[in-house]
């Protein structure tokens, strides 16, 4: 038996940019970076994802926020970025977040420098500081950081 030769073209594809075909062959729009995250269970907002965690942390990942929200300006608005939790004001100021053994927040590599002697006690990466759910956390410590970055960000935008 010969050969049999397809067509090269545009089959399978809808023709159309920001639309494509679903798997019954319906066409279906497709709007950006949320709807992509949302097909993969992402969260679309900063309650959606706590209520999300498991419980351990859920509690920890809640007085950080608090914490955070007390430390940011009244205007700072909580949002998702990189999936997960952020407070944002013009850009992000640090992002927070909980896995299995600890909650994270990410302050930015520079204010963990600054603060580098106070945060002996704690697991630190380049950007991250992690607090073990075990432990009571350091809300104070979270303040200080919080308002650090904070202030960073409002020297930059001067310069």
């Amino acid at each position: 038996m010969g050969k049999v030769r397809r067509k090269k073209g545009k089959a399978g594809r809808s023709g159309s940019k920001g639309v494509r075909a679903s798997a019954k062959g319906k066409r279906v729009q497709i709007r950006g970076k949320q709807a992509s995250a949302r097909s993969k269970g992402a969260p679309i907002d900063v309650d959606e994802y706590i209520a999300a965690a498991p419980e351990p942390a859920r509690g920890r990942l809640k007085e950080m926020r608090a914490a955070i929200r007390s430390a940011v300006p009244v205007d700072a608005v909580e949002v998702i970025s990189y999936q997960m939790p952020a407070f944002r004001l013009k850009r992000v100021l640090v992002w927070y977040a909980a896995f299995s053994e600890h909650c994270s927040l990410f302050p930015t590599a520079s204010v963990i420098e600054e603060f580098r002697d106070e945060l002996g006690g704690f697991t630190t990466s380049k950007g991250t500081v992690q607090f073990s759910i075990n432990k009571a956390l350091p809300t104070a410590l979270i303040k200080k950081l919080v308002t650090a970055r904070v202030a960073q960000c409002e020297k930059a935008q001067r310069s």
